[in-house]
């Protein structure tokens, strides 16, 4: 009898042992840190990076106690936790929705296309949708009406305010712009001119490789004082009408009575029309040397330049019709 309970004893002590090596805290600050979950990482990769720093003793553990709660999915984001937390802790908190969302922006869209998807990404009211559109007036003023809001990927807080999000947008494009304002003034080129240049190159390119000779044909015209006849900027400055903000440009478009009508007018426009990427800006301070004044592109998204109208006259009927 006696040697029973030793030896039930033993295996209580092994079991608690076991369920505490399993279940239990790893022991650590109550302090809440943050755990980021990265987009594209699997559910082991989540679990093997909640033990290597320290927020689980076993990611066996971990596993239990997630299908014993509903074994719900690892939305990527930030989450707080703590060494405090004992596993199923951990396991709720992860359950959670992430206080901290990711956001991909690409390039090219305009600050008003950003904004779209930041509401819909973090859940935005419409009020902290107006508050990231008018952040300008009060972080820069009117160079940072438009083109600053730089497209990249984000790790954002789903509480923050649209001014407070707008800020990291900028400050974002204040680091990575820094190489290219230096070389802008070593080239006597103010910054808002090459932004101007690179949001008109995003938009206009079918692709990287031809940034450099788009930005080619934009300082020629620039230098011979012609109008620029860019659609992009029409398209700016007609916003969207119900088929999106860059949708192809109607006859009447190219009358409308706005200095982004780089038709009617000579020279850029007042801001940038959209938040290009950094082979944008990079190509609008290292245009290709060329002679051509014109451009299209045909079927196929391959530019075919011209040195005169009569050159691009044949290209539109060789190519475009």
């Amino acid at each position: 009898m006696k040697r029973a309970l030793i030896i039930t004893g033993a295996a209580i002590l092994v079991l608690g042992a076991a369920c505490y090596f399993l279940f239990g805290a790893p022991g650590g600050a109550p302090t809440p840190e943050r755990f980021i979950v990265s987009l594209g990482e699997t559910r082991a990769q989540a679990i093997q990076n909640l033990a290597d720093q320290g927020f689980i003793r076993s990611g066996f553990g971990f596993s239990i106690a997630s299908t014993l709660e509903g074994n719900q999915a690892i939305i990527p984001g930030g989450y707080k936790i703590n060494g405090s937390m004992n596993v199923f802790q951990v396991v709720s908190a992860l359950n959670r929705p992430p206080y901290m969302k990711w956001v991909v922006v690409p390039e090219g869209l305009r600050k008003e296309e950003t904004a779209n998807l930041l509401q819909k990404d973090l859940g935005w009211t419409d009020a902290t949708k107006n508050q990231f559109l008018n952040a300008y007036q009060t972080l820069g003023g009117n160079d940072y009406k438009e083109g600053v809001y730089f497209p990249d990927t984000y790790l954002l807080p789903v509480d923050e305010t649209g001014t407070q999000i707008a800020q990291r947008f900028i400050t974002q494009f204040n680091e990575s712009f820094a190489p290219y304002a230096k070389e802008a003034t070593a080239q006597n080129i103010k910054w808002t001119t090459a932004l101007k240049i690179a949001s008109i190159i995003q938009r206009e390119a079918a692709g990287t490789s031809d940034m450099a000779l788009i930005s080619g044909i934009i300082w020629n015209r620039l230098l011979k004082n012609m109008p620029l006849d860019i659609d992009a900027t029409i398209q700016y400055a007609r916003g969207d009408t119900g088929n999106g903000f860059w949708a192809p440009l109607a006859v009447a478009d190219l009358k409308i009575d706005s200095l982004y009508n780089t038709y009617l007018h000579k020279g850029l426009p007042p801001t940038p029309i959209s938040n290009p990427g950094l082979a944008a800006i990079d190509a609008a301070l290292n245009p290709q040397t060329t002679t051509c004044l014109y451009y299209i592109h045909d079927a196929n998204h391959i530019i075919h330049c011209a040195d005169t109208y009569a050159e691009q006259e044949l290209n539109v009927k060789k190519y475009l019709q």
